[in-house]
């Protein structure tokens, strides 16, 4: 077996054990095996456990807390728009929950887990990929310090591949709805629905590209995520044999079935009734106008595209994200995304 081949096995987990003679195990009934070694605590109290295990925690639980805000954030800007049909109606609701996310509470809401989840992440694989480099090289070697963005990194699964699409996506979403606002009197107060309404009126197609792109990655990412967490990937699957096939078609099956009606409930509320709020008028209408040209690269690009009316190659940008979104939801998930229908078929008639 390769070098490549023994990494991949080693970062499944998997090891393999040499043999053991029958005649080398000890005959005495009485004999006792050695006691497991006892792990070692620190004058705190706490486990010596490795920086991988708490970096692993960190990254699992900041997920908690994110969730959470997420959850409150789908209500305002989806489900309650779609119950009341109107923007005006639904505003007095995103104000209640404002204090969570757009107050003192909002870098422990989104801030920190963020941070925490996409920082822990990256550590996590640079240290494994260092672990690597022990096992298979000299660890400070010139060859291996030169090599360092090639060599040793262990597989990136679909869903960090997802997360890490998410990144730009996610920080751009804050820099206009949150960093942005605050140059302006008012700050982030003069931020509701409106704002985006504004948007999807006064620059229709860039606006939906960037939702369209943030809603689907976004959910799909977050979908197949959680269903790590709670042990329900087609990998982790704990059937044998052709129950196992069939168990893990089924889990990729329902994972991204609810990754799609997440995604398909977000932007109902989003495009079905946001989008269709149309402008904001007077100084309002002016004043979003003016945020928008100062958000950095995209703005004057959104003014320069107006002004020209040339729409045509924003909708051509609309059509390839969405493309490439799908493509992406399809090829990065945790299972091979090319099922054998007539295979699956007869393991569901087998069953």
């Amino acid at each position: 077996m390769d070098d490549m081949s023994e990494l991949d096995r080693l970062e499944s987990g998997m090891h393999e054990l040499e043999p053991i003679p029958t005649d080398d195990l000890p005959n005495d009934a009485n004999e006792k095996p050695p006691a497991a070694p006892r792990r070692s605590t620190t004058g705190l109290g706490l486990s010596q456990h490795s920086a991988i295990w708490y970096l692993a925690r960190v990254q699992k639980y900041s997920t908690y807390v994110f969730s959470a805000f997420a959850t409150m954030h789908i209500t305002n800007t989806s489900i309650i728009p779609l119950i009341t049909q109107s923007v005006p109606a639904s505003e007095p609701y995103l104000l209640l929950t404002r204090p969570y996310y757009q107050g003192a509470l909002e870098p422990i809401m989104v801030a920190l887990p963020l941070w925490g989840h996409i920082l822990s992440g990256v550590a996590i694989r640079v240290l494994r990929r260092n672990q690597n480099a022990k096992r298979y090289g000299e660890a400070h070697s010139r060859e291996n310090k030169a090599s360092f963005f090639t060599k040793f990194w262990p597989k990136v699964s679909g869903t960090s591949k997802l997360g890490y699409a998410f990144i730009p996506l996610i920080f751009g979403h804050m820099v206009i709805n949150r960093a942005t606002p605050k140059s302006y009197p008012g700050g982030s107060s003069n931020i509701n629905l409106d704002y985006v309404s504004h948007a999807f009126a006064r620059h229709p197609a860039i606006s939906f590209a960037g939702f369209t792109a943030l809603l689907t990655v976004g959910c799909w990412h977050i979908t197949w995520g959680w269903a790590k967490w709670l042990g329900w990937t087609p990998d982790q699957s704990t059937q044998m044999g052709t129950k196992r096939e069939l168990s893990k078609k089924r889990r990729w099956y329902i994972i991204n079935g609810i990754a799609a009606a997440a995604t398909v409930l977000w932007m109902a509320g989003s495009f079905g009734v946001i989008a269709r709020g149309g402008e904001a008028l007077g100084w309002v209408g002016r004043q979003y106008d003016e945020m928008y040209k100062s958000i950095p690269i995209v703005g004057r690009w959104m003014q320069i595209c107006r002004d020209r009316h040339s729409y045509l190659s924003l909708i051509v940008i609309l059509i390839a994200v969405g493309l490439a979104t799908g493509i992406s939801v399809i090829i990065f998930a945790d299972i091979d995304s090319t099922i054998d229908i007539d295979t699956f078929g007869r393991s569901i008639h087998e069953s």
